[in-house]
């Protein structure tokens, strides 16, 4: 066997991995969204076909081959494999059930790695025209299933990690939304995890998270009702341009999202006219290497791999887009800071493996 054809041999089976995990990765999504997990979780033993079909509302012989296929995959277990295939009983593991199921635990890859498939799936023939024509495709193109996928994403980080943060790296900032009167806002709050961890942070503050998507902003007052801060957060569906907000806020955030706006620097100076004149503007984006290299590591490979299917096509969207991509490096970052008003840029030390947060003075 020549070198060359040792090399496609390795590649072959690289792929040949790669279609499996796919695979695995969509029978999961049928998991989470035909809440077949939730049912399994939920039971108080092993299931059979029929009871899973009645306890999902799904057909009997589609929750058969299901459960076959996890089992074969490993993913949920049964008890004799020598049993007729109607009688065949089968349990998810806790610890799986940790994983595929939506919650803010910090193991859960329900949204992350699960319901964004939904959203790629829908939108594929718009990025295939997209990538030969150079256009944008926009959010809602990609749906329901991105929408949930991409805020459930961080919602683990918010719910167990932001107020931390803030306490530990911005201790000024901290001390003086701990006082009362305090008000923060949360631009691009989506379906308003974030906004409704700062307000269980700081409960003497008023918090208003801001977004153009309509349904997000629904979904983010029922989620802030189910938390009990429904009180003390507001949505409001406007442009954070918007001049009545200007210089109010002691706290504005911007979390993961600036990469996929069109206009980064102009959201950026919304975010500099909401802060009060000595409040502070905070900024989360992605993690991702100082530079180019190549092969990249996994987090290198899942940040291009989200921004060639997602975040590049969603930034292309309008006019004037800078066409920024989810890779956005801290020396864009400060570039774009500067070119928005900011005359510093600090990196805080924050132990996260996807995310970087910054501090915009100035």
């Amino acid at each position: 066997m020549t070198a060359s054809d040792a090399q496609t041999h390795v590649f072959a089976m690289r792929m040949w991995k790669s279609l499996l995990a796919t695979q695995e990765l969509l029978s999961a999504y049928l998991g989470v969204k035909l809440g077949l997990y939730e049912a399994l979780a939920a039971a108080p033993g092993p299931m059979r076909p029929d009871e899973l079909a009645r306890a999902a509302g799904v057909a009997p012989r589609y929750a058969r081959e299901w459960l076959e296929h996890q089992a074969v995959c490993g993913i949920v277990e049964t008890d004799d494999v020598r049993l007729p295939a109607e009688h065949r009983a089968y349990r998810l593991p806790a610890g799986h059930a940790a994983v595929l199921t939506v919650s803010d635990d910090p193991m859960s890859l329900a949204s992350l790695a699960v319901l964004p498939l939904g959203g790629i799936a829908a939108a594929l023939p718009e990025l295939v025209a997209a990538y030969r024509s150079g256009a944008g495709v926009p959010d809602d193109v990609f749906g329901v299933d991105w929408r949930d996928g991409h805020s459930g994403a961080n919602r683990a980080l918010f719910a167990h990690q932001l107020a931390g943060w803030i306490a530990q790296q911005l201790p000024d900032v901290h001390a003086r939304l701990d006082a009362p009167g305090r008000r923060i806002a949360d631009v691009a709050c989506g379906t308003g995890w974030s906004s409704i961890a700062l307000a269980r942070a700081y409960p003497q503050a008023e918090v208003t998270g801001l977004d153009l998507d309509g349904a997000a902003l629904r979904q983010a007052e029922r989620n802030a009702a189910e938390a009990g801060v429904a009180d003390r957060v507001r949505f409001a569906c406007r442009d954070a341009a918007d001049p009545q907000l200007a210089g109010e806020y002691d706290l504005v955030c911007l979390f993961d999202a600036l990469h996929e706006v069109s206009q980064p620097v102009a959201v950026l100076q919304a975010c500099r006219q909401l802060r009060a004149a000595d409040g502070a503007v905070l900024l989360m984006d992605a993690k991702v290497a100082p530079a180019f290299t190549a092969p990249g590591d996994d987090v290198e490979r899942f940040q291009y791999g989200t921004s060639v299917l997602h975040c590049l096509p969603a930034s292309l969207t309008g006019t004037d887009s800078t066409g920024t991509g989810t890779v956005l490096r801290p020396g864009k970052v400060r570039e774009l800071a500067v070119q928005a008003g900011f005359s510093g840029m600090t990196i805080l030390a924050v132990n996260d493996r996807f995310h970087r947060l910054y501090r915009l003075t100035g």
